[in-house]
């Protein structure tokens, strides 16, 4: 059998990871905010005796995660980490496995349900608008193509006013088309005779209520959640 690393004890972290731990509880404790100077390399390495070279790749690591940064003639600073920065870079559908496309594929479609509230809240005359005016380009189309489908709940999502939000909605659109495309196996996904379409949920939104507009969304995803066999 050839020779595997042994199984080490779970307290075995090495210097570097030490270190990243002992700053985050630094970081954490004494109140750093987004933009405050923190010690520089050496004052670090003097205060933990630690070598430089270990303190400069525990920073490289929180640095990697958006959580400090450097800055000309000010030195390390906290930085404001982009919480959708990581996640950018593997939402890819040919990299994730079954499961988590699965999970991925219901988010989207858990926001879809959740954001009733935010809609009505903050819906203006404007928005209202666009909408009609984004149904009216529609109906001249048999079925809305994908890219239609996209424009409309895009607007949908804009209206949340939530700029995190639209951002993950983004990202979420080649995991959510590559897991649709597999689950329905090429086959066609038709509505039901009473399916809700986006001149109905834009009704909806016009004259309805919070609680309206919820339920027309879960007739208007009906097809998607009988794809994953809810």
């Amino acid at each position: 059998m050839t020779k595997k690393s042994p199984l080490r004890p779970l307290n075995s972290l090495s210097m570097t990871d030490r270190v990243e731990n002992i700053l985050r509880e630094y970081f954490e404790d004494n109140g750093f905010k987004p933009g405050d100077s923190l010690p520089g390399e050496v004052e670090i390495a003097e205060k933990l005796e630690v070598s430089r070279n270990v303190v400069r790749e525990a920073l490289s690591r929180l640095r990697m995660l958006g959580i400090v940064e450097s800055k000309t003639r000010r030195g390390m600073i906290m930085a404001r980490p982009d919480i959708l920065g990581g996640l950018e870079r593997v939402l890819n559908p040919y990299i994730l496995g079954d499961k988590t496309l699965r999970d991925v594929f219901e988010i989207r479609l858990i926001h879809e349900m959740g954001m009733a509230e935010f809609l009505f809240a903050r819906k203006t005359k404007k928005d209202i608008l666009e909408l009609e005016e984004i149904v009216t380009s529609q109906q001249s189309i048999e079925r809305p193509t994908k890219e239609e489908e996209i424009r409309f709940h895009t607007k949908l999502y804009s209206m949340t006013g939530n700029e995190t939000f639209k951002r993950f909605q983004k990202m979420l659109f080649p995991v959510f088309d590559h897991v649709f495309t597999e689950y329905r196996n090429g086959e066609e996904i038709t509505a039901p005779p009473d399916h809700v379409h986006h001149d109905q949920l834009v009704e909806v939104l016009k004259s309805g209520t919070v609680y309206d507009f919820r339920q027309a969304m879960e007739i208007h995803l009906g097809p998607y959640f009988k794809l994953i066999n809810l």
